[in-house]
């Protein structure tokens, strides 16, 4: 599987689990950590957790490794690396906090609308 394709079965697992404000950063030439990162929230300690599970989960079921996870038992930022695809899960109190799309704000943002449901 592609690249592409694993970016959108997590922007899908995110959806499915009604993540907020879903957005990727295109960070190839930005940043030697990961090619994309995707950034979502959600609005308690369970929601955040169950997006993580299913991109997690979801990311398993059509092959790709987990690299790591970090922060699911706090619940506050969970990270998920996927390798070339960084998924940063927030709490909606520290997403405002941490501002990741204003620190990385000269990376171009990736057309996901068709991976949204309406």
């Amino acid at each position: 599987m592609s690249e592409q394709q694993l970016l959108q079965t997590a922007v899908k697992a995110a959806d499915d689990k009604r993540a907020e404000n879903i957005m990727v950063l295109n960070m190839k030439g930005i940043s030697l950590v990961a090619d994309y990162f995707m950034i979502c929230h959600g609005n308690s300690d369970k929601q955040v957790q169950a997006i993580a599970r299913e991109i997690k989960d979801m990311a398993e079921e059509k092959g790709f490794n987990i690299n790591r996870m970090e922060g699911f038992e706090e619940a506050r930022w969970i990270l998920i690396d996927l390798g070339d695809i960084v998924a940063h899960v927030f709490h909606r109190d520290e997403r405002s906090y941490y501002n990741l799309e204003r620190l990385w704000g000269d990376a171009p943002l990736e057309n996901i609308e068709s991976e949204l449901t309406p």
